[in-house]
Formats: structure tokens, sequence, C-alpha cells
């Protein structure tokens, strides 16, 4: 967090501890300034109810509802509230991808609610697009809130969205500029043929200077469905909020998103924050402006993330979708169907056994580490369809698998939840390998005494992918881009000149192979259908399914073997250490650490309080604002990344473990998790 002003630090902090709803109240001011706040949300991706349609359960921490229920409650507190939604907000769930994003003559479920709660404007995410410009222009017709795009527009010169909408509160105008994900046509080609984007920086700085300077705004509030960091363009820094930040010095806070990771800090004097997807966490920006000669002036602001867990979801949230809601639950179980005949309701067929293996270490998938049924499920129907020679699939999500006994339309998002159609481009076998290189960036390279495989946290879980159609292995004994050995095309080595055609799914091509220009040669083929639906076809033919792996690649490069490494694997079982996704557990930390003593595993009693929010994206630090304070000296807050151990950060600071140790009263100082706060003297 931004450092405040004493008293209004210590207001926030109630906020932020009192956000169950137990009350605050901003009437009994004792100045005669005045107090703005801003809640922002940020890919809820079309989670309302707060609920998981594939498992058909209610969910504990997510869900507009459960949002709107914060959001009333600031609302009583102070009436001086703004409410923004940053985009990526009608896609996601089966409710919106499968039904509702296909009725085009239907009010969109998440139109109801956006309207109902009030927003004052919603910004368009990349994920807006994915459904077509008709699409598009329903939504935004729709939705009584303006839409703002600044940086994108029709190329015949019609607007898409507001650039920017002013707001006024006792008297104080407040500009909201809105920016949407530059990088659309990178995912969605044909789709938004006829759309142009502008970069973050150029936009943010033109209308920028338009609210300042003609508009005259006194707060001047930037929403953008970006991350901070430049995500393709690190040189121009024309698709991340960094270089806007950096550089437009007018702005006083934005509202991030898209990566899916809490962030609530500072750049240079501007405050920025973003939620994690689903409807996890609110972003709240609080202002305290004051009058100086007549002119309104920001005189303290500080940004907190909110989470949704404690939070109960509104009633009135849910009673306006239960039919929607209603209606996607019986198209899972068979009892309704969208409109365009996409296959969606009823059992389509079954599995004769678990598809995905037990994970060996809770949180580290094994769809990651080897070869398994889901991901030869998924190529194998990707190559009938297509006709290639090889292809690449993604495991989506950590969890993704189908469960012994019946296949429903849940099953299948679960293991595909994206609607994507399926591309075919040639390659040459030089290309493919540097496909290939590049999704096994994804891997932390192995050192010595690493007792298990873990994951760069800069590299997102749903863009790596594994090959079927070649025989490969990944070492990862190697630095990134030497990675991928041995790969053999029908028995033989691949040549580099020689061309394969390789079938992937629409993003993948245009993100990935031609986004990182990692092939030369354009599309040459596109599914006409989405390649959910071909697998529901096939399932449906074969009644029952077998899970099968042909264990055509496999990693190398390793010896995760140790004595104690089933001892220690427990204690991450246990919960008593954190999940090694990030950083692998090591004998050597682990023995400086305090772990492994004379060659024993030390008795840990204590449970990690810890919550699997990888492969979302790279990971940004969460202030924890319950920290008491420390009065009377100066203190720097770290915050506990994945894999930090103690003893490095002190190192980091120039102090010993055990000097932190003992300030931060840890009661075990070997135990630290991600987004924990480390006080440094």
């Amino acid at each position: 967090m931004r450092k405040t002003s004493k008293i209004f630090s210590i207001l926030l902090v109630v906020v932020f501890i009192l956000s169950s709803f137990n009350g605050v109240s901003f009437a009994d001011e004792t100045n005669d300034n005045i107090h703005i706040t801003i809640l922002g949300t940020s890919d809820i991706h079309s989670n309302l109810y707060g609920y998981t349609y594939e498992d058909q359960v209610e969910t504990t921490n997510n869900g507009a509802a459960r949002i709107y229920s914060y959001i009333k409650q600031v609302r009583k507190e102070n009436p001086n509230t703004i409410l923004i939604d940053n985009g990526d907000t009608y896609q996601g769930t089966i409710l919106a991808d499968a039904i509702y994003n296909k009725k085009l003559d239907t009010l969109h479920p998440v139109t109801k609610v956006l309207n109902h709660m009030g927003f004052d404007a919603m910004i368009l995410g990349n994920h807006e697009y994915n459904f077509g410009m008709e699409f598009l222009e329903k939504i935004i017709n729709e939705l009584e809130m303006p839409v703002l795009a600044a940086n994108a527009r029709y190329k015949d010169g019609r607007d898409l969205g507001k650039p920017y909408i002013i707001l006024e509160k006792q008297g104080i105008k407040i500009g909201i500029l809105g920016i949407t994900n530059p990088n659309a046509p990178r995912w969605d080609g044909e789709k938004v043929d006829d759309l142009e984007f502008d970069s973050v920086y150029e936009a943010g700085k033109k209308y920028a200077k338009i609210l300042k300077e003609d508009e005259k705004v006194d707060l001047l509030f930037v929403s953008a469905h970006v991350g901070l960091i430049p995500e393709y363009d690190e040189e121009n820094g024309s698709d991340g909020a960094e270089r806007l930040l950096k550089e437009v010095p007018e702005i006083d806070a934005a509202l991030l998103g898209h990566y899916h990771t809490v962030s609530a800090d500072s750049l240079g004097e501007i405050i920025y924050g973003s939620p994690r997807n689903a409807g996890r966490d609110v972003v709240r920006f609080d202002f305290e402006i004051e009058q100086i000669d007549g002119k309104f002036v920001v005189a303290d602001k500080a940004v907190i993330t909110v989470d949704m867990q404690e939070v109960e979801p509104n009633q009135e949230i849910r009673d306006l979708i239960e039919e929607e809601h209603k209606f996607t639950i019986d198209f899972i179980n068979g009892e309704g169907s969208s409109e365009d005949g996409e296959m969606g309701g009823g059992i389509f067929g079954e599995a004769s056994a678990d598809f995905q293996p037990k994970n060996e270490i809770e949180g580290i998938p094994e769809g990651k580490l080897r070869d398994t049924a889901v991901i030869e499920l998924i190529a194998k129907v990707q190559l009938e369809i297509s006709g290639a020679d090889v292809t690449g699939v993604a495991l989506f999500q950590d969890n993704s698998d189908i469960k012994t006994g019946p296949i429903n339309y849940g099953d299948l998002f679960n293991i595909y939840k994206f609607d994507n159609t399926l591309y075919t481009v040639d390659v040459t076998g030089k290309e493919l390998i540097d496909y290939m290189e590049w999704s096994a960036l994804h891997y932390n390279t192995w050192k010595p005494g690493d007792i298990n495989i873990s994951f760069d946290e800069n590299v997102p879980g749903y863009l790596y992918d594994m090959f079927k159609g070649v025989d490969y292995k990944v070492d990862l004994s190697k630095p990134a881009g030497e990675r991928i050995v041995d790969v053999r095309y029908k028995g033989e080595p691949l040549k580099e000149d020689e061309v394969l055609t390789l079938a992937v799914n629409n993003y993948r091509y245009s993100s990935g192979l031609k986004g990182y220009k990692l092939v030369e040669a354009n599309r040459k083929w596109e599914s006409p259908k989405a390649i959910r639906e071909y697998l529901a076809e096939y399932i449906q033919e074969k009644g029952v399914i077998d899970p099968i792996v042909s264990n055509n690649w496999e990693i190398t490069g390793v010896d995760l073997e140790h004595p104690l490494r089933d001892e220690i694997i427990q204690l991450v079982n246990d919960k008593k250490l954190p999940i090694p996704y990030n950083h692998s557990l090591n004998i050597d930390e682990l023995e400086e650490m305090g772990i492994i003593v004379d060659g024993k595993v030390v008795d840990l009693e204590d449970e990690v309080d810890q919550e699997l929010s990888h492969s979302e994206g790279p990971t940004r630090p969460k202030a924890d604002d319950k920290q008491e304070d420390v009065e009377e000296q100066q203190v720097t807050e770290y915050i506990v990344k994945s894999g930090d151990v103690l003893w490095k950060i002190a190192e980091e600071y120039g102090k010993t473990w055990e000097e932190l140790a003992e300030f931060n009263k840890l009661k075990n100082p070997h135990l630290i998790y991600p987004e924990q706060v480390i006080r440094i003297p």
C-alpha cells in the first residue's frame, strides 16, 4: 500500500478489518475534506451466483452476489462512492459461454446483474471480443452504464464506446478514463477486423491531457484491462500500464486487471490495484479531497483489496438470475439446450476410470509432469478432425479431469473451458521445436537438491502446451530455450526443414505462434465448430471411453530421489509446508531453514494457511493491512513470494533470519507463505 497520512491510514485499516459489515461511517469527519471512494471489479468472468457449474456446487469466496453485498455496505458508509467494472465480465462460465452468449435476442444475465448493481462504467476486456461484433454491440446497447474503450474504434471512424466519462460528487469533477486491451487482434483475429486499437500509453497520455486541461477534472482515475507489466511489447510498453503510470503523472489512481492477481501498491505518486478473477476481490480506492483557494486537491489517497471470503452473497442478485441459473443447471443435466444446437444437455457417455492421476504433491498437477489421458483425448480429437500431423494441447486448469462414471457438459467444460475453434498451419521442424521451447518456458530449471518439479511464476499455466504426433523429451537440467531434445516424427529424428501440418486452437495460433513470430506460414483451415463440440460428439459416438496414454513425451534431466523426500512431501500434503509450485523444495535450503536437522525432518506442528492461486499469471503482492503499527521505528514491508525463505529475505536486507523472526513474532520462522507481510526494521 502507498504510504498515507497516519489518520487516513488508520481509517483505511479499520475499513479493511470491518469489511465483514460491522459498519463504518464517514459522516463524522473532523474536517471539511470530502471523502471519495471508488470500488473496482475486474475479471468476474460471468461468475454471478457464486457457483461452479462444472461441479454443481456453491462457492464460498467469489461471485457478483458477494460483491454486491460489499458494495451496498460501502454505499451506506459513503454516499460518494463510484463503481467501475474493468472487463472480462461476459465470458468464463457455462451460463455465459455455452448458453447466453449465443442468445442474441435475450437480455444477458450478466447485463441484468451489472445494471442492478448500478455500475457507473464498464471497460471492455479482451474476452468481450470473443463472441464477435454482433454480440459486443448487443451488450453495449443493453447496459445502462457507459462502456469505455479510449484506445479502440471502428476503422470507419465510428466510436466503439466512449473514451471517458466525468462524474461529479459534491462539486468534485472525477474523470474516469477506460482503456481496453490492445492485444485483442492477437487473440480474436478476424472477429475484430473492423476495429483498430491504440497503445495503452498513447491513448492514456492523450486523454489524460484532455481530462486535466480541457475538462479540468479534479481527480483522474484510469481503469485499464491490462496488467502493470507489458504482456508482449516489453520494449515500448504498449500493452501494459507501467509506462502510462510512469510517464503520465496527472493520473491519481488506476484499476488494472487481466492477470487475475492481487495488487495494491503505488508507482511514484500513482496508486494502483487489481483483483483476482471470478469475483474473489474488490479493489477499494479512497481519496481525501480538500479545497484550497477554491480548487479541489487530492490531499491523500490509498488502495486496498478486499477479499470476498467472509462475505454473504446478496439474495437480490441470486433472485434476479434464478431462472438463468436453473436453466444452466438443467442444460448440464440434460433438460435444456442452447439455441444454436450446440450439444450441451444430458449424458454424452461414460468414463471407465479417472482420466487424471492423483497428484503426488498437493497443488502440483501431475497433468504437467507426465502424459495423461485428458491431454491424449483432446489431442486425438484435434488430430482426427483436422487431419494434421501434430497438435498442441494445454491443460487450461490444473485440476481438469474426467472422473469415473457418466460424462455431462460440465465435465467437458472442466477439461476445455474455452469456446476455441481449431486452426491448422504448416510449420517446419525448426518452427515446431521453437514453439515447443516457448511452451516449455513454463518450467523452472531443475537444480541439484530439488525434490520436485516447479513452474515459473511469470509464465501462466494456460500457455503451456503438450504435443502429440511427435515423440520428445523435456530436459529440465538445461536452461530455457534448450530444453526440447530427441524430437522424433514417425520414429525418425525431426529434420529442421521438414514440413508438418500443425493443429492448434485459434487463441494459440494468434497469441502464441503469430504473436511471438514462431511460425511464418498463415492459417490454412479453421474448424466450423468449437473444439468442445467435437469432444462431445466423439464421446457420444464411443459411448464408453477409457483413459489411454501414449507416453510420447517425458521430463528428463532431473533426479528427485532423496531418503527424506516422502517425509517432506507429506509435510506439504499436511499443509505444514507451503505448496512448492513456483519454487522447488531443495534439500540444502531445507537444511538452512532448519526443517532438516542432522539428517532428519523436524516435527512441524503448525498448518500453513495457503491458497492455490497459481497458474493464472504473474504473481503480484497483496498488502496485508491488518499488521499492527510499529511505533517510533522505520519499517519496510516485504511481501512474501512463492519460494521465498526467511534467511534469503534477511540476507537481502542485511539482517539475520533470527532478527526478522523475533521482530515479526513468528511462531515458526520456517513457515512463511505467499502474500504474508514480513516487516523489516
